[in-house]
């Protein structure tokens, strides 16, 4: 069961936080399809470049990133 944000954050125990986001039914971020031979390389860009965008709108610093194939990990700091 889904909880709200205020029981999941806890800037006082701590401000960083690792944050995973996946593709699903076994689909790929930015890799190439197998099936029609195209190419998604060009999301990893738009990826890396949207995150920056909002990390600097909101109060939150992008520490370190990584943008895999079907997967972003995140380190994230929360500024008070």
């Amino acid at each position: 069961m889904p909880r709200p944000r205020k029981e999941q954050v806890s800037l006082s125990d701590t401000p960083y936080y690792h944050c995973i986001s996946s593709c699903v039914r076994r689909a790929y971020l930015c890799d190439e399809d197998l099936v029609s031979g195209r190419s998604f390389e060009h999301r990893r860009q738009w990826d890396e470049d949207y995150l920056l965008k909002l990390a600097g709108i909101f109060s939150i610093d992008a520490c370190t990133y990584a943008v895999m194939s079907n997967h972003t990990h995140l380190v994230l700091h929360v500024n008070q």
